[in-house]
Formats: C-alpha cells, structure tokens, sequence
C-alpha cells in the first residue's frame, strides 16, 4: 500500500513538473517567435508589456555571462529537491509542501532548460508600471512558490513536521 501510494504521489508530481515546464516552454517559445526583434506589445497601457530579453544573467539580470555557476547551482538544487521530495511523507498533510516545491522545481528546470538549449533564459513579461525587471513564467513559478514554503514553513507546519529531514541513527553507521 505504501509503494502504491509513493508511486501515485510521484506520479502526480511528474505529471503537474511536465505540465508546467510545458507551458512555461511554449510561452518562451511564442514569445521568441513573436517579439524577438520587434518593438514591445502594450496590453495595458502604463502598466503592462510583452517584451522580449535574452537574460544571459540571474534574477533581474544579475551576474551576467556566468553559465557554468548557473549549471552546477541549479544541478545540486534540483538534486537537493528530488531528495528532499523522496523524503517527505505522502501524506495529506503534505500536499501543500509538494505542490509548492513542485512548482518551484518546474520554474528551475524551465529556465535551465533555456541556458542548456540557448545559453540565455528567454524573458518577456514587462510591468512599466513600477519598471519592475522583465521576466518569464518560470521566475512566476519560482516566485509564488517560494512565497508559498516560507507562508507554509511560518504558518502551516511545526518544527516536528520537519523531523523527515533528519538523518535516522541507521544512516549514520
């Protein structure tokens, strides 16, 4: 019964990263196809654009040019995050724990994908309103989930909810 319900909580998680990643895919890839070399689409004037960045950086365009780092950092994360998900209890309690890091893995993997494929992140989302930088659907994946685990981690679980993480006497000899 266990291995069937790790197995059909894996599954969900496989399915809802391939979902996302997807879509967060195809937006990239019609905004490539649609803005690249272009001047910026305004959907809301003053407040909302579509316009297209190759992000060579991190987060707002930060370290510029530093691919390998991104490499090795988001290699060990999504590592880190396969093992912290094996390790969790598939429990109800937890679903809201896994859906967040769930979507969280996928905005990771999907800009991964980009800086493997073209050595840049593809960025269109504009907000001129408050000149915020230009980002993708993945950053919103990373953004809201990780919003989502500190709102958990401060209001939802107890430090004995945490009690998976720790190594057992067994692992230790």
């Amino acid at each position: 019964m266990k291995k069937k319900k790790n197995a059909r909580f894996a599954l969900i998680a496989v399915l809802s990263l391939a979902v996302l990643i997807f879509f967060d895919q195809f937006t990239k890839h019609l905004a490539a196809a649609s803005l690249k070399g272009r001047p910026s689409v305004v959907l809301i004037p003053g407040v909302l654009e579509l316009q297209y960045l190759e992000n060579r950086g991190a987060a707002f365009g930060s370290l510029q040019g530093m691919q390998t780092v991104f490499w090795v950092l988001t290699t060990l994360f999504l590592a880190a995050a396969v093992l912290f998900f094996i390790r969790m209890p598939k429990t109800k309690r937890y679903i809201p724990l896994a859906s967040c890091c769930t979507v969280l893995v996928a905005g990771a993997a999907g800009n991964f994908i980009d800086r493997i494929v073209n050595q840049y992140v593809i960025d269109f989302i504009y907000f001129s309103v408050i000149d915020f930088p230009i980002f993708n659907v993945a950053d919103i994946y990373i953004t809201l989930s990780f919003i989502g685990i500190l709102l958990l981690i401060f209001f939802y679980y107890e430090d004995g909810d945490f009690q998976f993480l720790k190594r057992k006497k067994s692992d230790r000899a």
